[in-house]
């Protein structure tokens, strides 16, 4: 019954008589099966996580000077300065200096654009 709903076509393709033995759509419904079950794994995990990865690549290569930032081992920092694959950030009261990798970065906490922003409009 659930066969006839899925895939209504398979009684066209093998024929429909009852008496026929099972042919072409005793092979066709495990490949049908595993084609929707292989666009179904596409479609909620490797989809969405490409999304993801772009977006993290492009939050990384947009740092710029003066972006605070938290990194993967929750050191929190402000940019000094940006060097290749590297950055310069001041963390803490005292300014101590850390050289981190630009992939250790998790998140931007605050844009220096923002502080702009802010600004003008006081």
């Amino acid at each position: 019954m659930l066969d006839k709903i899925i895939f209504p076509f398979l009684d066209t393709v093998a024929g429909s008589d009852a008496t026929a033995e099972p042919g072409l759509s005793a092979l066709l419904n495990p490949i049908f099966m595993i084609v929707i079950f292989g666009l179904l794994m596409y479609f909620m995990l490797f989809r969405p996580q490409k999304k993801q990865e772009k977006a993290v690549n492009e939050m990384r290569n947009s740092l710029k000077v003066g972006d605070e930032i938290a990194t993967n081992g929750g050191i929190l920092g402000k940019i000094i300065q940006i060097k290749d694959d590297f950055l310069i950030i001041e963390t803490g009261n005292d300014k101590t200096k850390l050289k981190i990798t630009k992939w250790a970065v998790r998140s931007v906490e605050h844009r220096e654009e923002e502080d702009d922003d802010d600004d003008e409009e006081e």
